[in-house]
């Protein structure tokens, strides 16, 4: 799993503080756990490399109040949350939709493997302003973003 997001932009520090409080936690042997930040580049190879399941984290504004947690399946390309634009590639703002358009591009070019499947634990913002921490509505969402990323690392290994 990987956590996603500025800690300098108010929420979109959400997925690292997730993941932060995941790393804590006493996790199946087959799972790993990473602060991917701003290096969205990098987390597009890493997952070349044939992972059998990926779980972003990530702020993800979809319009719902503030804190709304969401589970994406982001899979197949049709199900992602928004078609990336050339500026998608910014490696300070790639967002996970940028990031698996990316690992597409790679998989096709370089005859890699993408993960069987994709999810995307998101948390909709409440203020993405430049110094601030997270909104207390997001930080309110963390603990039980926790629970459901367990959850979910707990059915993938039965699956």
């Amino acid at each position: 799993m990987a956590g996603v997001g500025n800690i300098f932009l108010g929420d979109d520090g959400f997925g690292v503080e997730t993941v932060r409080r995941l790393a804590a936690r006493s996790l199946p042997p087959h799972v790993e756990v990473a602060d991917v930040g701003i290096r969205g580049v990098h987390l597009a190879y890493t997952l070349v490399d044939g992972w059998d399941t990926c779980v972003l984290v990530d702020a993800t504004a979809r319009g719902g109040p503030p804190g709304t947690l969401y589970l994406i399946d982001a899979t197949a390309p049709d199900e992602r949350l928004t078609a990336p634009d050339a500026a998608a590639l910014d490696g300070h703002r790639m967002t996970p939709d940028a990031v698996l358009a990316l690992l597409d591009t790679l998989c096709a070019g370089a005859g890699g493997t993408r993960p069987r499947r994709i999810l995307v634990v998101g948390c909709e913002p409440a203020c993405l302003d430049e110094g601030g921490e997270l909104s207390a509505e997001v930080a309110a969402a963390v603990p039980e973003a926790v629970r459901m990323v367990t959850e979910l690392v707990g059915q993938e290994a039965v699956v």
